[in-house]
């Protein structure tokens, strides 16, 4: 197979191909043979009209579009690889000619991944801010620790107050009927933590135990259940009990029901640990994040429309994913915040922009610096995967290339030797 590369704009490029004879009678052959499978020819039975025939009556014509099916996409393939291209998108096909006996020639036109021209990216001036661990963040954690494990119990007075526990039977009614999903009954509702619909919970305060109060609310604009969006409502709210939350004390006690600890002494020591830990991974984070921003500004690239685009798809789709595992779907978000999927692009294109920057500037980096993933290492990582999953390794593999993402295994991988590389070198 012959190739030539032509350089037509920035980040596109053309190519013009050139298949041996041999191997365009092969795909004429392979055609003839699905092609005839629908033909009837009188005095042949179906699918066993001879090719001479069958070229006879309906032209060799008949038999070009098939073969080019099968030519041009490993014809295209195997031209990507020889003109050492990354192609990011579809390519536009033109000027194929097929006879048999004759070379087939076509013409690619594809966008390819653009050049980056690196700036400086080792020994930057960046430092890594650690966070201090105060007596105050200690004590913070403590006391969620004991926020865990308090309890609620009985007030001794009758009268509702901030941050009470009130047991309530509730009815709502909207133009004096009551609505779908309006009521409870023995419901504990915290005064204060406006878990309900905005006015309802400031209404109760002052109330008196076997009181029955009328709360008198409206509903968001952007209420999930649209049918109540806007509305105005009356509650009847019956006020059954008050309830106090009462923390255990801070002592070994609290030590030992928290976890595999004997006193106080050494819980603090375990939470100190832990939010040392969580600071320098923090600033960690956030040092690598300056790094990768900084080297990416540095770095000379046009990046096309093309990747853009893509990297918006993978951001919608996440976005999808997240809130579906919030039992959400993306077009009642998109109700929800007034806007539409055009907006909800325009708004993160340049975050695109700026993700599609940084990922091909450690590409370059990699190539430079001759970083990449080794056998070990992506096997390595497809053994975790499959501890994590229970599963086969060699299963986890197939599964990977089946679902076309071993590819992005093996960059995550070479990304995370880069980066590594980067905190070693600033």
């Amino acid at each position: 197979m012959k190739v030539s590369k032509e350089v037509i704009e920035e980040n596109k490029v053309q190519l013009d191909v050139e298949v041996e004879a041999e191997e365009t009678n092969k795909a004429l052959d392979e055609a003839y043979k699905e092609v005839v499978k629908d033909v009837e020819i009188d005095g042949f039975r179906k699918g066993k009209v001879p090719r001479q025939v069958l070229e006879a009556r309906y032209g060799k014509e008949i038999l070009h579009k098939d073969a080019l099916d099968i030519l041009i996409p490993k014809a295209y393939r195997e031209a990507i690889e020889e003109a050492e291209i990354e192609p990011i998108d579809q390519p536009e096909i033109s000027d194929f000619s097929i006879e048999e006996d004759e070379p087939t020639t076509f013409t690619a036109e594809v966008e390819v991944k653009p050049e980056v021209e690196l700036g400086e990216y080792t020994d930057l001036d960046i430092e890594k801010e650690l966070e201090e661990v105060t007596e105050e963040d200690i004590e913070e954690a403590l006391d969620q620790k004991r926020e865990r494990f308090a309890e609620l119990k009985a007030a001794d007075r009758d009268e509702v107050q901030e941050g009470d526990y009130v047991v309530i039977d509730f009815e709502g009614y909207i133009d004096g009927e009551p609505f779908e999903g309006g009521s409870a009954e023995e419901y504990t509702l915290e005064i204060g933590s406006d878990s309900f619909i905005p006015g309802f919970e400031e209404q109760l305060i002052g109330a008196k135990v076997g009181e029955e109060v009328e709360v008198d609310v409206t509903f968001p604009e952007g209420y999930q259940q649209e049918d109540l969006a806007g509305e105005g409502a009356i509650f009847k709210v019956d006020v059954k009990e008050i309830k106090e939350k009462e923390l255990p004390e801070l002592d070994d006690e609290l030590a030992k029901e928290v976890g595999d600890f004997e006193t106080l002494g050494e819980l603090k020591e375990d939470i100190t640990n832990t939010l040392k830990e969580e600071a320098e991974r923090k600033a960690e984070n956030v040092f690598t994040n300056e790094l990768i921003e900084t080297i990416s500004e540095d770095a000379e690239v046009n990046i096309p429309e093309t990747m853009v685009e893509n990297e918006l798809d993978v951001m919608m789709n996440s976005m999808k994913q997240r809130l579906q595992q919030q039992g959400m779907d993306f077009e009642q978000y998109l109700e929800m915040t007034g806007t539409d999927e055009a907006s909800f692009r325009e708004e993160n294109r340049e975050e695109a922009r700026k993700r599609v920057k940084s990922s091909l500037t450690l590409e370059a980096i990699a190539e430079k610096e001759n970083i990449d993933a080794t056998d070990e290492e992506i096997e390595g990582k497809i053994e975790e995967i499959a501890n994590q999953q229970d599963q086969d390794p060699e299963m986890v593999k197939a599964m990977l290339q089946m679902q076309g993402q071993y590819d992005s295994l093996i960059e995550s991988i070479k990304n995370e030797k880069v980066l590594d590389f980067l905190v070693e070198n600033n």
